[in-house]
Formats: C-alpha cells, structure tokens, sequence
C-alpha cells in the first residue's frame, strides 16, 4: 500500500466526518446557536483560526471532528446556548449529521451510477442443478422481491442470501412483462462453502438518465442503509463477532488497497469512482452509527430530547452529560479493541 493511496484514504475519511458535523454546525447557525469551535480531528490543534465567534481548526490525529456548541452538555446564561434553544431546534440540530451522511451517499451514487450506471438484477443464466433452475427461471428474469423485500440491484441478492443464510426465500420475478412467483430452497456449495440458488447475473451495467439516476441513488443509500442495520443485527445475535469489526486503521489500509488496485488495473478514472464507492458506504454507515440510541451518539442525544418532549419538561443537563460521559468511555474502550483488532490484522 503506498503513501499515496494512505493519504487518500484519510482524505476521504476527513471529508466524510467533516459533512457530518457540517449538518450540526449549518443548523446550529440557522436556529441561532452559537458554535465556539468548528474542528476536523482529535487532539491537539496543529491549526487553527477564529472567524466572528467560531474557532476553526485541525486537530493532529486525522480521525473524527467535532462541532462544539455553546451549552451542549452543561448550563450556560447565553441565550444562543444549545441548551436554552426550543426542544425541537435542538432535534434538528442534532439529527442534521446523520441527515447530511445520506445526502453525501446520495451525492456519490449519482455521480456513480451517471458515469457507469447500475447493476440490474437480471439474470444472464442459472446454475445447473441449482433451485433456479429446478424452478424454471431463465435467462432474461428480472428480479423484483425476495420475500416481499424489492430488489434494485444484483447485489442485494447476495446481501439477502448471507442475512437469511441457507433459508427458502420467495422470489418474484418479471419475464415478457408478467411477474411471477416461485419458492427456491438454496444449495450448499462445498466449492464457494455457501448456500445458493443458482443465479448467474449480468454483470453489466444498465445507464441511466438523469430521473432513472436519481431514483436508483435513493435505492443505494437505502440499499447500505439496510445492509448496516442487518449487519448489526448479525452482531448483536452472534453471527459476526467484534473481530469482523474494522476501525479507522482497518478502513484506511482496505481504502488504501482498494486505490492501489483501482489505479493499476483501471486506470485513475475507476479508482475514483472506486473512491466514491468507499465513501457511500462509509457515509451510510456512519449515519445509521449516530443514530443508534446510544450515549454519546446522536441517537443517544435525540432520545433525551424526545423524552423530553413526552415529559414537557428538560432532563437535568449535568445528569444527561454523566450519562453521555459514560459512553464516551464505552466508545473509546470499543475503538481501543477493534484497532487493536486492525494492527493484529496487518500483522499477523
């Protein structure tokens, strides 16, 4: 992996956590909030510079940022302080970072599926031997659902394969304009050691013009939304374990090996787009992270907010910043484990 493609890698890293707490800061402003430093970092300040009543700086460790707001976690007699803003001007404040991650997934999959297009679930034969076969698919289907969940794109089958893995699923799928439906009970393969049903897609792209486009980014964003969360429930459960777990270390080095790769088999051209495929997922699932109703993560802070609009009245703030204290640690500890996790990989 060479210096080059680390560099871009923390980069694209930066900027995807910058958009984040650039939805904080444009809504902080917007309701009046006052925004005491605006960073992009952790640590010390190697940079920085105030504009108006905003410091700006960069932090020495390329990981994370922050928009630090007057009264976020404690009382203050400001009246642009966080905390003595409407309950409801502290909600949008608060979701706009996970808010402004889709829309960068949004931003990067038009951009993708204009240039490339898209991978339709369309199927260019079927596995002999395999249920789709035995059930009559073809050359030619196009799948829409697999157990009443809509398929977009080729992809999503075998996201949906591993979520459901070796289960019977049932298929809809489109030929000569008419839907049908079939029940495929997959295989085991001993040769890829997983459970298929037979499918053989195109692995060609269908273009897009630019209403087509804009609809099938939406289906991405949802697409890595969903494959987020699954993969989340997969680690709550037990089937994924906190070692399939990478960190900034782990994402840096596979972004890293992904340009490198991109460049010297496609061209700078892929590799960019291979960039922006990198920051889609990223994006989306730095989002779904935040939203998770944890302390210290924006969905922690937004479940606050909502009991106290059920409650009409504030949860004490010094109460509340124990509570978001205590899962800060919790976070760092879990960060510590996969990065450790990450520099094991690297070595071992």
């Amino acid at each position: 992996m060479s210096l080059v493609s680390i560099i871009i890698a923390i980069i694209l890293f930066s900027v995807i956590v910058i958009f984040h707490e650039l939805g904080h800061f444009l809504l902080a402003k917007a309701n009046g909030i006052r925004v005491n430093e605006f960073c992009l970092g952790l640590g010390p300040t190697i940079i920085g510079f105030g504009k108006g009543e905003t410091k700006y700086s960069i932090k020495l460790l390329p990981f994370g940022g922050a928009c630090v707001m007057e009264g976020e976690d404690g009382d203050s007699s400001d009246d642009r302080a966080f905390n003595n803003k409407s309950v409801w001007a502290r909600i949008s404040v608060v979701f706009a970072g996970p808010f402004f991650n889709f829309i960068m997934a949004f931003i990067f999959s038009f951009i993708i599926i204009m240039s490339l297009g898209y991978d339709e679930a369309k199927l260019s034969d079927v596995m002999e031997g395999y249920a789709a076969e035995q059930a009559g698919m073809q050359a030619g289907d196009v799948i829409l659902k697999m157990d009443g969940y809509n398929v977009h794109f080729y992809k999503e089958i075998g996201l949906y394969s591993t979520i459901h893995y070796g289960e019977p699923v049932e298929v809809t799928y489109l030929r000569d304009g008419e839907k049908n439906t079939t029940t495929l009970v997959p295989v085991y393969d001993e040769d890829s050691q997983r459970y298929l049903y037979g499918f053989i897609g195109t692995g060609q792209y269908t273009k897009a013009d630019v209403g087509t486009a804009l609809l099938y980014s939406a289906y991405e964003v949802k697409y890595w939304i969903y494959s987020t969360v699954e993969s989340l429930k997969l680690l709550f459960t037990g089937r994924f374990g906190v070692n399939d777990l990478s960190g900034p270390v782990g994402i840096v080095q596979n972004i890293g090996q992904t340009y490198d790769e991109s460049v010297s088999n496609s061209g700078y051209y892929y590799a960019f787009l291979n960039m922006l495929n990198w920051g889609i997922l990223l994006s989306a699932n730095l989002g779904v992270m935040n939203l998770l109703p944890l302390p210290a993560l924006d969905g922690g802070r937004l479940v606050f907010l909502i009991v106290e609009v059920i409650r009409r009245k504030k949860i004490d703030p010094e109460k509340e910043g124990y509570v978001h204290l205590a899962g800060i640690i919790l976070l760092f500890l879990l960060m510590f484990v996969v990065m450790f996790n990450d520099i094991k990989k690297i070595f071992i």
